[in-house]
């Protein structure tokens, strides 16, 4: 997943760069379209996957402020 995750990177940055290369010389519509793609192509397909992948394993709960991590946070305030 991790070598998935740079090539689609990659090919996602380099994409781009063909789109601007194409904008700037001249042909604005299809750079334009290139560029467009690129971008959703990066927040439809790469994030969810790069999300899905780095959350793998991991707790919600850990991450979110309940009442229980409110008090860690206090009580560790305190002890310093």
């Amino acid at each position: 997943m991790k070598y998935f995750l740079s090539i689609l990177f990659f090919l996602i940055l380099f994409s781009l760069l063909v789109g601007l290369y194409v904008n700037q010389t001249g042909n604005t519509l299809l750079g334009n379209k290139i560029i467009g793609y690129t971008v959703l192509t990066a927040a439809f397909v790469f994030m969810p996957i790069f999300l899905a992948h780095r959350w793998k394993g991991k707790k919600l709960k850990d991450y979110t402020l309940s009442k229980e991590n409110m008090d860690k946070l206090r009580n560790l305030n305190q002890k310093k």
